[in-house]
């Protein structure tokens, strides 16, 4: 589901433990590090995306977690042009995001990167919560630096 401009939707998932760190996870392909993610289906919410990648990419549920709050609207970035999808109609320029702040209520003993046959993250670990703005790849710095501004205030209440 590609937008008229080019741009997927697409959920962004911030994990908090109790110390207030965020969950930080190695990409299975390359080394990149990076917040789960993933796209919203057709006649999906972006809510239901998210507890969908939240399971199948960190194996959690969502009696796991608690949802603090999410951005308002999308956040977008363009992908390098290196990225874009050839065969795509409309042209994938990019993802346009929805990003869930959620607290982990369970050990995290129950991450489990193998819910699916592809897994998309290697490893794990728990940073503060800016680390991710200057760590993850150049395209997603703004998108996340915006999404971590918006979402801060969260976790002082939680």
């Amino acid at each position: 589901m590609i937008d008229r401009d080019g741009f997927r939707p697409n959920v962004g998932i911030i994990l908090l433990d109790n110390e207030g760190q965020v969950f930080w996870a190695k990409r299975t392909r390359g080394n990149g590090w990076q917040f789960p993610q993933g796209g919203i289906n057709k006649n999906e919410t972006a809510e239901e995306a998210m507890f969908r990648e939240l399971y199948e990419e960190v194996g959690l549920k969502p009696h796991h977690v608690d949802v603090l709050g999410s951005t308002p609207g999308w956040l977008k970035y363009q992908l390098p042009r290196k990225f874009h999808k050839r065969d795509s109609d409309p042209s994938f320029v990019g993802q346009k995001q929805v990003y869930y702040l959620l607290r982990l209520l369970e050990d995290e003993s129950k991450v489990d990167f193998n819910k699916t046959a592809k897994p998309e993250f290697e490893d794990y670990r728990w940073v503060n919560f800016w680390y991710p703005a200057e760590n993850v790849i150049h395209f997603k710095k703004n998108v996340y630096k915006r999404a971590l501004k918006h979402l801060e205030f969260l976790t002082k209440q939680a």
